[in-house]
């Protein structure tokens, strides 16, 4: 089966079957081609890096030496979250970025996640400008362009030292709880990335497992509880303080507590807010898909809280709108503009540490403090979805709809969500309510209600 989606979200497919090396030097042209364009007088610079899939280095390879072909610098990051990458632009002042990883998606697939000159995601406009130039891009006019040169950096550890310079970054006080936690790295590059900066921020030790960077994941990419049994188990019966699991490419962060309990990835946002909230004031930016925990919280330190479409970038233009001093999505990410606006695990587990050491309690007691809700995360195949979505909102509009991004509907205790992915030939259908079995419900009504219009 031949599987590859491009959309301005990025270009991803299973490698050797759809995303392939005329598909990667075709993107990569483009993508060049769009910086060349770029009203700026950045250096002819474009960083690249990738995640620890078994295609990463001949992907890389193959998109370095286009870009080198158009006359760019490369910086090649090698093995790095996607955060890192991003912190990588801005250090090197490049033109963009290119990140070789297809994030929760299984392991034989690959991705080119495209970055602009601010380490940002780009923007519909700027991500439909480039599909268009690799649409009619055939042999470009660059003949006269002399090769780029190549340099090899290792980023993660001014990532880390950048973290610890935020101002309310205290690993005194982290240290003074003699933490010990566990990372479930997936084979990755969080597995490179997370001890190193827990050793900085002062905790005690570290228990890395799945860390081999094989590309190989020991379990399903996403860092959902279905997957996560083994590590939960390790988390419990270690007697560890908590547990660290990430995606494979590090942006998602997912938390195991002190007894050996998933906390859902839709707290990690909350958790990160509460935390800053008791710093600074300010709004907080989020997508629609996430839960309304957030507006709990939000509503205790009375800050406001804005809807955008689901996608990062979405997100980040929303918070930028609305100057937010945090954002994140509920798939575990957070994103703090002090640093960089992307969904970035490494800040993540800085502050929700501290948030643990400040307080003095572990991660399971502290969770009973915050809103109990229970989302049930579904999806289904569908080869037309703009008609399920249409069909749905018309038969639906007397209710408190949103057609923002599909359709949402929100109920007095809960609320469903459906939308088509911008990663994969589907159509997500979230539901949220205080237990799992009215989550469940919801979510079967929105399903079979579908499934009656078929």
């Amino acid at each position: 089966m031949r599987t590859l989606i491009e959309s301005i979200s990025g270009i991803r497919g299973i490698y050797g079957a759809g995303l392939d090396a005329l598909v990667l030097v075709r993107y990569s042209l483009a993508f060049g081609t769009f910086c060349l364009k770029q009203p700026n007088h950045l250096p002819l610079r474009i960083v690249v890096g990738r995640d620890g899939r078994v295609s990463g280095e001949v992907c890389s390879q193959i998109v370095i030496a286009t870009l080198r072909s158009l006359g760019f610098e490369v910086v090649d990051v090698g093995l790095s979250p996607t955060p890192t990458v991003a912190m990588a632009v801005l250090f090197e002042k490049a033109r963009g970025g290119i990140i070789l990883s297809a994030s929760h998606n299984p392991e034989q697939w690959n991705a080119l996640k495209l970055l602009n000159e601010t380490s940002e995601f780009l923007s519909p406009e700027q991500g439909q400008t480039v599909m268009e130039l690799a649409q009619q891009m055939e042999a470009p006019d660059h003949h006269e362009a002399p090769t780029g040169q190549m340099r090899t950096v290792d980023y993660i550890p001014s990532h880390i030292d950048s973290i610890l310079n935020i101002e309310f970054c205290q690993p005194d006080i982290i240290r003074s709880q003699n933490y010990k936690v566990v990372v479930d790295g997936i084979n990755s590059v969080g597995s490179l990335a997370i001890p190193p900066l827990l050793d900085r921020l002062g905790v005690r030790e570290t228990h890395l497992i799945n860390g081999e960077v094989t590309g190989r994941f020991a379990h399903p990419a996403e860092p959902l509880p279905e997957h996560l049994h083994e590590t939960m188990e390790v988390v419990g019966q270690s007697n560890a303080d908590l547990g660290i699991v990430v995606d494979p490419d590090a942006d998602r962060l997912a938390l195991i507590d002190n007894l050996g309990h998933y906390v859902s990835e839709e707290l990690t946002q909350v958790i990160a807010a509460d935390f800053l909230w008791r710093k600074r004031s300010g709004s907080f930016a989020t997508n629609l898909s996430s839960s309304r925990a957030i507006d709990d919280v939000a509503a205790r330190y009375q800050m406001p809280v804005y809807r955008s479409a689901v996608g990062e970038i979405n997100v980040v233009k929303t918070m930028q709108q609305f100057d937010a001093i945090l954002g994140g999505e509920g798939n575990g990410g957070v994103i703090l503009p002090d640093l960089h606006y992307g969904r970035d695990a490494l800040v993540g587990i800085m502050m929700v540490i501290q948030h643990l050491a400040e307080l003095g309690v572990p991660l399971s007691e502290y969770r009973q403090s915050l809103p109990q809700y229970v989302i049930s995360k579904n999806k289904i195949t569908a080869t037309d979805p703009d008609v399920i979505l249409k069909r749905f909102a018309i038969k639906h509009a007397s209710k408190d709809l949103s057609t923002i991004d599909g359709v949402k509907i929100d109920f007095t205790d809960g609320w469903v969500h459906i939308r088509k992915s911008n990663t994969e030939p589907i159509v997500r259908i979230y539901a949220e309510a205080k237990t799992k079995q009215e989550a469940e419900e919801l979510a079967q009504w929105c399903i079979s209600d579908i499934a009656s219009d078929q």
